[in-house]
């Protein structure tokens, strides 16, 4: 077990929320791409989870969708470059994997750039 990370890209959907959105692949997989995978990179949950509570989200972290936007990626990629990404433990979570991500989470807001300059949301979520 361990904290299993995910982003993806997907199309709008008019009930897409800050906190959720809709699983539309079924038809068309252009609706949706993963953008990213991470395994036990608990800080860069710990933003994604304060992005969340930020957004309205109230349940418990897991298995939850946030919503990631424009501004969000800017403040993210100044926190990895800033190496400012807040300390977080849980008991699946592993330790801290900033440095051995730093390349692949400055990607992954490359890429999150991309889709949604193609029009797409990016969401994160996780499973722990």
């Amino acid at each position: 077990m361990g904290l299993d990370q995910y982003a993806y890209a997907v199309m709008p959907h008019k009930d897409n929320t800050d906190t959720s959105f809709v699983w539309n692949s079924e038809n068309n997989p252009d609706n949706y791409k993963e953008l990213n995978y991470w395994r036990k990179h608990p800080n860069l949950h710990g933003w994604m989870e304060n992005l969340y509570r930020s957004k309205g989200g109230t349940d418990q972290f897991n298995c939850r969708q946030v919503r990631v936007t424009f501004k969000d990626l800017q403040d993210l990629e100044d926190n990895i470059n800033g190496k400012q990404l807040p300390h977080t433990e849980g008991f699946f979570f592993g330790s801290d994997a900033d440095e051995h991500y730093r390349d692949q989470d400055l990607d992954f807001v490359k890429q999150a750039r991309k889709a949604m300059s193609q029009d797409m949301e990016v969401y994160y979520d996780s499973w722990w």
